[in-house]
């Protein structure tokens, strides 16, 4: 099979949503999320989901991103069924790559396009999880420790941080909406 290449990223497609679930299942086996919720956010954001083919239908990677209110992260495995009116800022939900093709730089490509759609929104959130506030901070994300967050933080887990990228030249908006 050949490699995939970071320029290989392209848009979603209702049809990648089982490769999708496959991938999530071995990447996420501790934070399940169905069928409902993929297709959900592909409906309302589709330029914020983002896959990685590999030529025999699978996945190497996708990317899952949609408008939020900037302190008030979706509990995992939810169906919006409509984005905030009042967004602030995008929420990157998921950037899950294949243990077999970490370590190749192909996640950056899929970061910098979703962060491009942050800008008119003026911020982008996340929630990190398995350790990985190190690889957010290269893009300039910083950790927030709200007490207010914790509880939207539970169904993410014990080490969970929720994280803050600015966007360049946006008004800082402090404290929980």
């Amino acid at each position: 099979m050949k490699a995939p290449e970071a320029a290989d990223w392209r848009r979603m497609e209702p049809g990648d949503v089982p490769a999708l679930m496959a991938l999530s299942a071995i990447v996420h086996p501790d934070f399940y999320e169905g069928e409902a919720m993929f297709r959900d956010r592909l409906a309302l954001f589709p330029e914020g989901s983002l896959v990685l083919p590999l030529t025999d239908g699978s996945l190497a990677a996708y990317a899952i991103a949609y408008p939020v209110r900037r302190f008030a992260p979706p509990p995992l495995d939810t169906v919006l069924g409509r984005l905030p009116a009042d967004a602030d800022a995008l929420y990157i939900h998921d950037v899950a790559v294949a243990s077999e093709w970490r370590g190749r730089k192909l996640a950056e490509p899929a970061v910098e396009r979703l962060l491009a759609l942050a800008e008119p929104l003026g911020a982008t959130v996340l929630v990190s999880v398995y350790g990985t506030p190190p690889f957010w901070m290269r893009f300039g994300f910083r950790p927030v420790d709200d007490p207010a967050l914790r509880d939207k933080l539970a169904s993410y887990g014990e080490e969970a941080v929720f994280m803050l990228r600015e966007t360049p030249g946006a008004v800082e908006k402090r404290g929980p909406h």
